[in-house]
């Protein structure tokens, strides 16, 4: 059977650091070699670089359509896919699935819809195109949520959770004419690599662990090792928490040592607790890549700051962290929370913190309560009537607490403090040895990007366009997530 999955357009992308991390949908790329393997044949269309879907449904013929829905964000634009996939052949089976529409799927229950995937795609989707195929009832498939004449149902749960091999590495083929389009800042093109899925912590405004039932899947070691080795020159691991159980990691290490792989760069997410505990382990993955980074969710610069968002980890691990990962010649990248609520001292107090430490990539995303984490359901009453395209993490949901021109002029100041901040580990002859001479214009490009985050007029002017229904009473002050 003929199925087209599809990657929509995420609209607009003005702010944040969407242009900058423009990835390949591994998510499509595993549904698409599980259904090959239940003998379909699947293609994937990312709409980022070829938009209209009505024209690869005309092409492709599908008798299912699946749309990826990943983040609350593109809600409104997978509903709009949904309805031109409708529009071009009203008979096929609509389909959607990813992780926000699995945490979240009531904004999804319309119409042009059929059913939304509760669960991994790679174990739903087959299952149900076999369904769709051979005329089953479709209250059989587990883990959805499905359109009837009487409205929408969920069907029964899932078993258990299966293995990560499972199913084939992914069929990154089906990608294959967009393969230098996928990138990560300086880097392109940058393959996607899953080794496990899921964390075991609690932070409030992560899903995640919502979603998975603090469980932790590790993929086998071979798998992994052929992945990392075929996945290209420049990788990001995908993993949610990397390094989280360190015998299996360093086996990991040592495993793709002894295949060989030395790739460009790496980069990896995880958390300051892993590292500190875990340095043996940093040093035997460091030789792996000539140009090595780690994303660090910091979050923020106290520690009364970390446990209002339930990160259960004192700042002087944050601290400890980066230390030990720039002695061992990582580049760290730190995100911090700004919370509407903040008040101005709170702002330079993360200022200070950034400018002590010297951190040069220190990067900033607003306090987002997305769909499926524990702070949307507790604030979800000051959310109504914001369009789901400002939960992008660069938007205000509600009235900030200093109002909305200060507010953005200090977020403003707060980019420009870290993008210009030239103290730290790195001088700018190490930035340069990263750039490829025939990368200097996309470079150009995301430094022109760059300059918008650190204009409070920008912003402003996009608050007032999308924020057109009364926001709601702020909270009391002294709330903030840094204080």
């Amino acid at each position: 059977m003929n199925v087209l999955l599809l990657r929509p357009n995420p609209g607009n992308e003005r702010f944040g650091l969407g242009p900058f991390f423009r990835v390949e949908p591994l998510g499509l790329e595993y549904i698409g070699a599980a259904l090959r393997a239940h003998g379909h044949a699947p293609t994937v269309a990312d709409l980022r670089f070829r938009p209209g879907a009505s024209s690869w449904v005309r092409r492709t013929r599908p008798r299912v359509v699946g749309i990826s829905c990943t983040h609350a964000l593109e809600y409104d634009r997978v509903r709009e896919t949904a309805s031109e996939v409708r529009r071009a052949s009203p008979g096929v089976f609509v389909s959607v699935g990813g992780h926000a529409a699995a945490c979240h799927p009531s904004p999804l229950e319309v119409d042009e819809i059929d059913a939304v995937c509760l669960d991994d795609g790679e174990e739903v989707v087959p299952a149900l195109v076999d369904a769709v195929g051979k005329g089953t009832p479709l209250e059989t498939v587990p883990m959805l949520r499905l359109r009837t004449r009487d409205g929408w149902v969920s069907t029964p749960p899932s078993p258990g959770r299966t293995s990560l091999d499972g199913v084939p590495l992914p069929a990154r083929d089906l990608v294959s004419r967009h393969r230098n389009g996928y990138h990560c800042l300086l880097f392109k093109p940058v393959g996607l690599v899953e080794t496990a899925r899921g964390c075991p912590h609690r932070c409030s405004f992560c899903s995640v662990w919502q979603l998975y039932g603090r469980s932790f899947r590790e993929r086998s070691i071979g798998a992994v090792v052929e992945d990392f080795a075929t996945a290209g020159d420049s990788i990001f691991v995908a993993d949610d928490l990397f390094w989280n159980h360190a015998e299996r990691s360093l086996e990991l290490a040592v495993a793709l040592r002894k295949r060989g792989v030395k790739k460009r760069w790496i980069l990896v997410q995880t958390r300051t607790d892993m590292i500190c505990r875990q340095q043996g382990l940093l040093e035997a993955w460091r030789p792996l890549a000539r140009d090595f980074d780690i994303f660090l969710g910091l979050e923020a610069a106290t520690d009364a700051g970390l446990s209002r968002v339930d990160k259960d980890v004192p700042v002087s691990e944050s601290v400890e962290a980066v230390r030990i990962a720039r002695s061992l010649r990582y580049g760290v990248n730190g995100n911090f929370l700004v919370d509407p609520d903040w008040g101005e001292e709170d702002f330079r107090r993360r200022w200070e913190f950034v400018a002590c430490h010297g951190l040069q990539r220190a990067g900033y995303t607003i306090l987002t309560p997305l769909p499926g984490t524990d702070y949307f359901r507790k604030i979800a009453s000051r959310l109504a009537g914001q369009p789901w395209s400002n939960y992008d993490m660069h938007h205000v949901l509600w009235e900030p607490r200093l109002g909305a021109r200060r507010f953005f002029e200090l977020y403003a100041e707060s980019w420009r403090k870290s993008i210009l901040n030239t103290a730290g580990e790195k001088r700018w002859v190490d930035w340069m040895r990263q750039i490829r001479p025939a990368e200097i214009p996309y470079l150009a490009r995301v430094l022109w990007r760059t300059q918008r985050m650190m204009k409070a007029g920008a912003y402003l002017r996009e608050y007032g366009k999308t924020n057109r229904v009364p926001m709601p009473v702020r909270s009391p002050s002294g709330t903030g997530a840094s204080r």
